[in-house]
C-alpha cells in the first residue's frame, strides 16, 4: 500500500506532450508530423470540410428546390376528450350547441388563432355532442359515435 499515492491513480494520462521539431534525433524533426509541403503542412488557415480542392462544390453543383417559410407553418391544436368533457363540466362549452374551433377557443382550450383542429380521445364522452374539426382520431371518432354524438370533418 506504500505505493497507492494519489499521483499515481491515473498513471496513463499523466504523460507530457510530444514535443515536434526539434533535431532529426527526437523523431519528429524536420517536417514534424506534417508531411511534405502542401497547405496542411502550413501554418494558417485550414480549409473547412465542404473545400474540395478548388472545383466546384457540390452544394453548389446541384440545384436548390422550393422555400419553406417558418412564418407559414399551420399549427394544429390538439385536444382530446377529456379536455372537451372538463369544459362541459365546468360549465364553458354548452352541449346544444355544435363544438368547433372557435367555441375551444373561447373556452380557452385553444390559444393559437391560425391553429386548425384535431380531436384525439382517451376518455369516453358522457352525453352525445355535435363537434366540427379538421382532424379526428379513429379512437376518438368511435368514441363519439358509440355516444351518438355527430362528428363533422371539415
Amino acid at each position: 500500500m506504500d505505493n497507492f499515492k494519489l499521483n499515481t491513480l491515473c498513471a496513463g494520462e499523466n504523460f507530457n506532450r510530444k514535443r515536434v521539431g526539434r533535431g532529426i534525433g527526437s523523431g519528429t524533426g524536420k517536417t514534424a508530423g506534417r508531411g511534405h509541403k502542401g497547405a496542411k503542412a502550413r501554418c494558417g488557415r485550414v480549409s473547412t470540410p465542404f473545400f474540395e480542392g478548388g472545383q466546384m462544390p457540390i452544394y453548389r453543383r446541384f440545384p436548390k428546390r422550393g422555400f419553406k417559410s417558418k412564418f407559414d407553418k399551420t399549427m394544429v391544436a390538439e385536444v382530446n376528450l377529456f379536455a372537451i368533457q372538463s369544459l362541459i363540466d365546468a360549465g364553458k362549452i354548452d352541449i346544444a350547441e355544435e363544438i368547433n374551433i372557435d367555441i375551444l377557443k373561447s373556452a380557452g382550450a385553444v390559444r393559437d388563432d391560425k391553429a386548425i383542429l384535431r380531436i384525439l380521445g382517451g376518455v369516453q364522452i358522457e352525453k352525445p355532442i355535435k363537434i366540427k374539426s379538421h382532424y379526428i382520431t379513429k379512437n376518438a371518432k368511435e368514441m363519439l359515435e358509440k355516444v351518438g354524438s355527430v362528428v363533422e370533418v371539415i
